[in-house]
């Protein structure tokens, strides 16, 4: 591996939250920001790259971070996934890919599913049947690959680890280094944030 990269989206309508995930406040910052600062444990802020929808309020970001945006609105993780993969630097070889709504993200989770990705193309952690494809490490050549889905209209990410070479990591796995499993706790409805808020109270996060 070259370099480690990374990939936070936050375009989302955040619909059944509300309001704009990304400036939701956690602690003394907001969601966004806790999330930048987080995978910069591990991986070099010039190698992060955020992607927003066009004309999306964000925070003011890290002057190192790099801003995409989605080429076409609505389109779910790959289009993401294919902008932020784009505007990553050509030293970086493979991307940790969250989104921002995952405030109680340990860093150790993202640095062991670099080494998790060995000589594949994609490390994803799964859950029984259920994939979690914002917590999964992509090499930056599967863009390929993934612009071809989304010409053709195939959204699911589902659709990209079947055409790569691609290692499904059990989350019992990844419990080494995240006991709780946190880092795959994101935050879609009003609930789930006031969860992560208590959890993030009784010291279960950074």
């Amino acid at each position: 591996m070259k370099q480690r990269g990374a990939i936070i989206l936050c375009g989302g309508k955040s619909s059944r939250m509300g309001s704009s995930k990304a400036l939701l406040p956690f602690g003394e910052e907001v969601m966004l920001l806790r999330v930048v600062r987080l995978v910069s444990e591990v991986v070099s802020p010039d190698n992060i790259a955020v992607v927003a929808a066009v004309g999306q309020e964000l925070p003011p970001l890290p002057s190192e971070i790099r801003l995409a945006h989605d080429a076409r609105e609505d389109r779910g993780p790959l289009e993401g996934l294919a902008a932020g993969l784009r505007a990553l630097p050509d030293r970086v070889d493979a991307a940790f890919v969250t989104g921002c709504d995952v405030p109680l993200l340990v860093p150790a989770f993202v640095e062991q599913m670099f080494k998790l990705l060995g000589d594949h193309d994609i490390a994803v952690p799964v859950d029984g049947k259920y994939h979690h494809p914002l917590a999964a490490v992509y090499r930056t050549r599967v863009l390929k690959q993934t612009q071809e889905l989304l010409d053709r209209d195939q959204l699911r990410p589902t659709f990209l680890f079947e055409l790569s070479a691609t290692r499904e990591v059990p989350v019992e796995l990844l419990r080494e280094t995240d006991a709780e499993l946190a880092s795959l706790v994101n935050c879609n409805r009003p609930e789930d944030y006031q969860k992560a808020l208590r959890m993030g109270e009784g010291g279960k996060c950074c």
